[in-house]
């Protein structure tokens, strides 16, 4: 299809940081929704070693050269491509966003090559027209995921941890991989949001633009690491990257005193507000732990699939 006349598609730069990011919060604004997808976001995308900038993600911009759209996608499994796009708000209903999925989908088809069950995901953030035209191209949705947000206006003072157990940050040399034997052990139960392999997932966090250890707190029952939370800073807030306590010590307040741990440890360092991503549907009960803890939903997406080749 291509795209109409007056707009170009390339490669982005990380000189574009800033102006996509302008698209992305424009685009969470019309829809209504509180913007949490923005600069740090990108970075943190852009940073993995599985993401090649130059044939992984594209802008849209104008005869001005000012950027109206933007799109990635990247190997999410070894049989599935996971994509997402946005077009700036005055630019919709031009065909712009069609142009750029039909980019995305060639790119997926090109990573999906010789895979023998393929499979092509694509998250929009609710935009009737987006899903409207991931729908007449053949997926459906299948996930729901919300992004919730604590403010921190007064501080927070850390509770005590439950009996028996003891909180502390990470040690990089000796825990990475117990972290991960949490994160794994934790998410066995959803096959739809778990750890990648050691090495990948490891190799990706430590080359993070926001890596940060000591926004990493274990939790230790007489020695075991029972429960773990992946926190990062980004440029005005604090993000939960993961929350996982095993499934042997749910149900002990674990999960809320590693929240309330690093809530108080974002608030002293001047952040005002603390976000993570979630499904709606997670089989833990994480939800209502968020909830519990003070944090309320502030935006949502979805994600949409395709069990066949795109393309």
């Amino acid at each position: 299809m291509g795209l109409p006349d007056g707009f170009e598609l390339r490669a982005p730069t990380a000189q574009d940081i800033d102006a996509i990011a302008e698209v992305l919060i424009a685009d969470q604004q019309a829809d209504g929704q509180e913007p949490t997808i923005d600069a740090h976001f990108l970075r943190q995308v852009w940073a993995r070693s599985d993401f090649d900038l130059a044939t992984d993600a594209w802008v849209v911009a104008d005869r001005a050269g000012t950027i109206v759209g933007y799109g990635q996608v990247r190997l999410d499994e070894p049989d599935l491509v996971g994509s997402w796009g946005v077009v700036h708000p005055q630019h919709r209903g031009r065909g712009i966003g069609s142009g750029l999925l039909d980019r995305i989908e060639g790119r997926a088809a090109d990573l999906l090559q010789g895979v023998e069950s393929p499979r092509f995901r694509h998250a929009i953030n609710g935009d009737r027209a987006a899903a409207s035209m991931v729908s007449d191209r053949g997926l459906r949705p299948i996930r729901h995921f919300w992004h919730m947000q604590i403010d921190l206006d007064e501080g927070v003072d850390p509770d005590a941890a439950p009996d028996g157990i003891e909180l502390g940050v990470m040690e990089p040399a000796d825990d990475l991989r117990l972290i991960h034997g949490i994160l794994e052990a934790a998410f066995s139960e959803d096959p739809g949001d778990h750890p990648q392999p050691f090495d990948r997932w490891s190799t990706d966090e430590l080359a993070s633009p926001s890596y940060d250890p000591t926004l990493w707190f274990l939790a230790r029952d007489e020695g075991m690491p029972v429960g773990v939370l992946i926190g990062s800073a980004g440029d005005d807030v604090g993000w939960v990257d993961w929350l996982a306590v095993l499934a042997s010590h749910r149900g002990r307040g674990i999960g809320a005193a590693l929240l309330r741990r690093a809530f108080a440890t974002f608030a002293a360092r001047g952040l005002s507000r603390v976000r993570l991503n979630v499904d709606a549907e997670n089989v833990t009960g994480a939800t209502a732990v968020y909830e519990r803890v003070g944090m309320r939903v502030v935006n949502r997406w979805d994600l949409w699939e395709r069990a066949s080749s795109p393309g």
